[in-house]
């Protein structure tokens, strides 16, 4: 069955890096965009950064400071967070679109059809 499975959170001070891994199984990544997404306690989901599949065109939100990348052959996807700030405490979501392309609605949580877990990542002093 489809599975994605985040790894890579944790507790990190500001200004610290870290590098969130998506596992992806059950398909074939090749053929679909994939799409990280964040969930701070009391706010609402957001899209945080889309790859789409075979050029690897991508969409972020956090520009500057995170980078989204996928190796197909590993069957992963990648979310670098470089300078990390107290505001991107949440829990992080990959999640899977029935799409080659992440398109101009690459943040829409409705287009999604599978999700991850999450995985919670803390940024503090």
């Amino acid at each position: 069955q489809v599975q994605l499975v985040e790894s890579g959170g944790g507790l990190v001070q500001p200004g610290g890096s870290l590098r969130l891994s998506c596992a992806a199984s059950g398909f074939t990544l090749d053929y679909y965009a994939i799409t990280w997404f964040r969930q701070a306690p009391g706010k609402e989901r957001e899209g945080v950064s889309c790859i789409s599949s075979y050029d690897n065109s991508n969409a972020v939100s956090v520009k500057g400071r995170f980078t989204i990348s996928r190796d197909n052959a590993r069957y992963t996807v990648y979310l670098q967070m470089n300078s990390l700030k107290p505001e991107d405490t949440a829990v992080y979501y990959c999640a899977r679109k029935p799409r080659l392309r992440c398109g101009l609605s690459w943040d829409d949580a409705t287009a999604i059809d599978y999700w991850g877990q999450g995985t919670q990542v803390t940024v503090s002093s």
